[in-house]
């Protein structure tokens, strides 16, 4: 089970827009775009071009084979379809076997504040491309979401063998699905292992906002500030080569290190990182 950040989500064009979704559907699908890191290999941009000559927004790129799955969304979410339910059926009729669950079906949309004001996530993200300076964070409306079924299925069933937290941006990615009731009280009393793979080598993010996000939130940008921020959560944290040096402090909050290397260049490199990641997690009951 994949459980995806939807605090990204928003409204374009009179659309339903499920970045985060999309992604990880499009990856395990086979279809992705592996120089842009976002939507569908071979796409083609016949409306963007069209929308620019009418003058329209182009800010937010919808290739046009990506704008079907969103019309679709669009038009099953206002029969009163859940998204659960919608991304189950997409990866069904992808051949996706995983299953992928966005945190909940209530939204849960991300506000950064920032010092011009607040902003959306995808108006500091895409349109801004993350260059105001961020003061805070905001999940509008996660006091009152729901858990996705699934994933509260899961728990109950006691299905879960493990947790695995990717190396995305923890406080843009990971703490959207962490303020949904129900999901820190899972890691915290979990009867799992519960592993996290720092997405800081060195001290920089390899992709994205983080290292800039931490730096201007008041936290040093590292590895160790990451162990931090997943203490209690976590019984595990994945290091790069590079950050070995940190290795006695991350232990030293209760969090066990592991040592390899982290940069996914090739997919070698990701299937051989998972593979380590899942061992991990299958010697956990042997941890210190």
């Amino acid at each position: 089970m994949v459980v995806v950040n939807t605090g990204d989500d928003f409204e374009h064009l009179g659309l339903h827009i499920s970045p985060d979704v999309d992604t990880v559907v499009y990856a395990l699908a086979g279809i992705s775009d592996p120089i842009q890191g976002w939507g569908i290999a071979g796409e083609t941009w016949g409306f963007m071009r069209a929308l620019e000559t009418l003058g329209g927004e182009t800010w937010f790129q919808l290739g046009d084979r990506d704008l079907a799955v969103h019309v679709e969304r669009t038009r099953r979410l206002r029969k009163g379809e859940t998204l659960s339910s919608i991304t189950t059926d997409f990866c069904e009729r992808l051949g996706i076997q995983h299953r992928i669950v966005p945190m909940s079906d209530d939204p849960v949309p991300t506000i950064v504040r920032t010092e011009e004001g607040p902003l959306s996530f995808q108006d500091y993200f895409v349109r801004r491309r993350s260059e105001p300076v961020v003061t805070g964070l905001e999940f509008s409306g996660a006091e009152q979401a729901r858990m996705a079924e699934a994933i509260s299925s899961a728990a109950l069933c006691g299905s879960f063998s493990a947790i695995v937290i990717c190396p995305s941006n923890p406080y843009l990615s990971i703490a959207p699905i962490l303020a949904v009731p129900g999901v820190r009280s899972l890691l915290e009393q979990r009867r799992f292992p519960a592993i996290a793979v720092s997405p800081l080598v060195g001290g920089r993010a390899l992709k994205g906002p983080a290292a800039k996000i931490m730096h201007e939130l008041g936290k040093q940008p590292s590895a160790l500030e990451i162990a931090r921020f997943y203490t209690g959560l976590i019984d595990a944290l994945v290091l790069d080569h590079a950050d070995a040096v940190l290795a006695d402090s991350v232990r030293s909050l209760g969090v066990t290190p592991m040592i390899t290397n982290t940069i996914m260049r090739e997919p070698r490199d990701r299937s051989d990182l998972a593979a380590q990641v899942v061992a991990l997690a299958r010697s956990a009951a042997r941890l210190p």
